[in-house]
């Protein structure tokens, strides 16, 4: 199908980039993504996708927004509070781009309802803020042979890498996170430098773009690690662990 006069024109820095061009704007138009979690990774990574033309964008958030999310959950305005943040993050992405089939899901993720919605999607974002649901993410993503592009936050840095622990050699979430660790805590405990969450956010949008359009390196494999207070960031190799039980041999 070939583009709009206004998709020409709304997608122009795209096109005119010879790694995508046109057949990659209709790549990722015709992509499917599903963002687990519309906070602080969330926001920016939905935000970016909108914007790039990911045809189909599913949300699932079951929390409503709150004054305190606002401090770095940029898709949310202050007259969103009360809102399910699925509905407010769905209302700002229509208005930053009407073309975008944008499916929500105003639930939890649990064994009930993962199977099924994943299965929908090309590729799942998780931005969640839990060790269960990313563990159970993780393992659908598995089975259905889905990559995952995760992004994790603490009060001055960020961690970001992408699963595909159904390909030969290459590790799933559980080899980097074998168990619930300790002591973790949360954003409310122990607080966040709210840009910290839009820097890790966008570049988790650019992990999804370009694995849709197979450009660059693959995360695959690796480990990013954002520090905030250095400036800096590295990356690690991330190797499979053979006894993973869920993808070593």
């Amino acid at each position: 199908m070939a583009l709009t006069d206004d998709q020409l024109e709304r997608y122009a820095r795209h096109i005119i980039l010879k790694e995508v061009g046109g057949h990659g704007q209709q790549k990722l138009m015709n992509a499917k993504v599903l963002v687990i979690g519309a906070g602080g990774l969330g926001s920016p990574l939905l935000m970016y996708l909108a914007a790039a033309g990911v045809g189909t964008l599913g949300i699932i958030d079951d929390d409503k927004v709150d004054l305190s999310n606002l401090q770095r959950q940029i898709i949310h305005m202050t007259s969103s509070i009360g809102e399910e943040k699925a509905s407010s993050a769905r209302g700002m992405i229509n208005k930053l781009n009407p073309d975008i089939k944008v499916n929500t899901y105003a639930e939890r993720l649990d064994k009930s309802n993962a199977e099924e919605i994943i299965a929908h999607y090309d590729i799942v974002a998780d931005g969640c803020d839990n060790f269960s649901t990313r563990f159970l993410v993780n393992d659908i993503c598995l089975k259905h042979r889905k990559p995952l592009i995760s992004g994790a936050l603490s009060q001055f840095d960020g961690q970001l890498a992408t699963f595909k622990g159904y390909e030969e050699n290459l590790p799933c979430y559980r080899c980097l996170v074998p168990d619930h660790p300790r002591g973790v805590l949360s954003c409310a405990e122990a607080g966040i430098l709210g840009a910290v969450a839009g820097v890790v956010g966008t570049m988790q949008a650019i992990e999804v773009l370009r694995e849709i359009l197979n450009l660059g390196d693959s995360l695959a494999g690796k480990l990013l690690i954002y520090d905030a207070l250095n400036a800096s960031s590295r990356t690690i190799k991330l190797p499979k662990d053979p006894g993973c039980l869920y993808c070593g041999s």
